[in-house]
């Protein structure tokens, strides 16, 4: 059985509390291997008030909730059965299972929150010569300063206007010299 992602329907501002619920649930219920991640699709936005910024996360889809789980008759009744949830979406009527997200979906949704589901794994020290390879900086020559494996991030010291200036790059906008 393959895993895959769900789209669940909420009562509208339970979402954080459903992701917490499902976890508890899946713990207590022993479905680890069948419920693995739950996320309530999140971004930040800027938001100023009184002449200050504040960052603030807002919901991409209020009232949804992502769930990443292989699909067995249990593991559908527990997220089905788990409070504030209203049903999946994507099955028709109350017996009929649901249909998981494309794969393209659940990556474009997961980049635009900043959580890449693929990470490249890139071999790379710090002081390194690189080449970035697409943006705004490409052709230009660096060395790494800094990477974040988790996030996918390499910060690039490039020469620019004949001095060092970091910059923040995907890894898959980067290649080794």
């Amino acid at each position: 059985m393959e895993k895959n992602w769900y789209v669940v329907h909420t009562y509208s501002g339970y979402e954080n509390k459903v992701k917490t619920n499902l976890e508890k649930r899946v713990e207590t219920m022993g479905m680890q291997d069948k419920i693995f991640r739950v996320i309530v699709p999140e971004e930040e936005e800027i938001d100023v008030k009184n002449g200050k910024k504040k960052i603030v996360k807002k919901k991409v889809f209020p009232g949804y909730v992502l769930v990443e789980l292989i699909l067995t008759d249990d593991s559908w009744y527990v997220v089905r059965n788990t409070p504030g949830v209203t049903g999946f979406v994507g099955s028709s009527g109350s017996g009929s299972k649901p249909t998981p997200l494309l794969e393209e979906e659940v990556q474009a949704l997961l980049k635009r929150m900043g959580i890449e589901e693929q990470r490249i794994d890139i071999n790379l020290e710090i002081g390194e010569s690189v080449q970035v390879k697409e943006g705004p900086f490409q052709n230009f020559t660096g060395t790494v300063e800094d990477f974040d494996k988790m996030k996918g991030k390499v910060k690039v010291l490039v020469n620019m206007f004949g001095r060092e200036t970091p910059v923040e790059l995907d890894f898959s906008q980067i290649e080794k010299i």
